[in-house]
């Protein structure tokens, strides 16, 4: 029995040491970079990534690169009207055991292109800026799916938002949007400097969002967990507010207030946008 185990511990160290040095094709401690050109027919860049630091740069470019630097792969490929970047770190069962530092990919897409992308984040961390307020990335649709990790967003100009976050942190700045929606099943987001439409669902964790104006319809709904809605002094709104279980608060002064222990209702300003509010457990703050 000692030898099979000392037989199983030398085949096993053998592996992890040439699964470190080795890819299969030699040596791997350089970087690694891979392309493809977007062409008209390009709706859709996917960029799936897990345990690796990532930035994504718009840039004066026609195609979508993506550089690892560190030991892993990265693949860049085309499937149907989409370009989809994967990378993952390269170890013994997924596992780095002989290095201290993470591998960072960066990921260049054209600075013109406006069409749909994805992001799919396992864990690791994900950082997206435009340049400026002023000159923010343009797209059709932005989707986000978290499952843990961080991810920041910054300058945004979209017509659709998507965020699904099952854990992780999300921070967003500077993000205007025609149609905005936030799950979040638990972790957190905060979102900063938002403008929209927007639909808020949490069913555990929390969701901060501060809007710069409000243009359009809100809807919350918190079925465990807190959420807090930041709205400009000069806005225009009918507040109504349900509970089950939980609590609905608001700082403004309500005009035609009616408040019980399972609804909120009242005016501010002229009442031109709709805020709904629904609480079966947990709470909405709205300031």
């Amino acid at each position: 029995m000692q030898r099979v185990l000392m037989i199983f511990l030398v085949i096993t160290g053998a592996y992890i040491v040439w699964n470190y040095m080795f890819d299969g094709d030699g040596l791997n401690f350089a970087s690694v970079e891979d392309s493809m050109k977007v062409t008209s027919d390009t709706e859709m860049i996917t960029v799936d990534v897990s345990s690796i630091e990532t930035r994504i740069l718009p840039d004066k470019r026609q195609d979508v690169s993506a550089e690892l630097d560190g030991k892993g792969l990265v693949k860049v490929k085309r499937h149907g009207d989409a370009i989809e970047v994967s990378a993952k770190r390269k170890g013994f069962l997924g596992f780095n055991w002989m290095e201290r530092d993470q591998a960072s990919l960066t990921v260049y897409i054209p600075e013109d292109y406006e069409k749909d992308m994805n992001i799919e984040l396992g864990s690791g961390k994900v950082v997206f800026k435009g340049d400026s307020g002023d000159n923010p990335v343009k797209l059709r649709n932005l989707a986000l799916n978290i499952g843990s990790g961080r991810v920041t967003l910054e300058n945004f100009d979209v017509e659709k938002l998507e965020n699904q976050s099952s854990s992780g942190e999300v921070e967003m700045n500077s993000i205007a949007a025609k149609s905005g929606s936030f799950e979040v099943s638990s972790g957190s987001v905060h979102v900063k400097n938002y403008s929209g439409k927007l639909e808020g669902d949490v069913s555990s964790g929390e969701l901060e969002i501060q809007m710069d104006q409000l243009m359009n319809d809100v809807n919350l709904n918190v079925s465990s967990g807190y959420m807090e809605l930041d709205l400009p002094d000069k806005a225009d709104f009918v507040l109504n507010g349900k509970v089950s279980s939980g609590n609905i608060t608001s700082d403004f002064p309500l005009e035609d207030k009616e408040e019980s222990n399972n609804r909120l209702h009242g005016t501010y300003g002229s009442g031109k946008y709709k805020i709904h509010a629904d609480v079966s457990s947990g709470n909405i703050k709205i300031f």
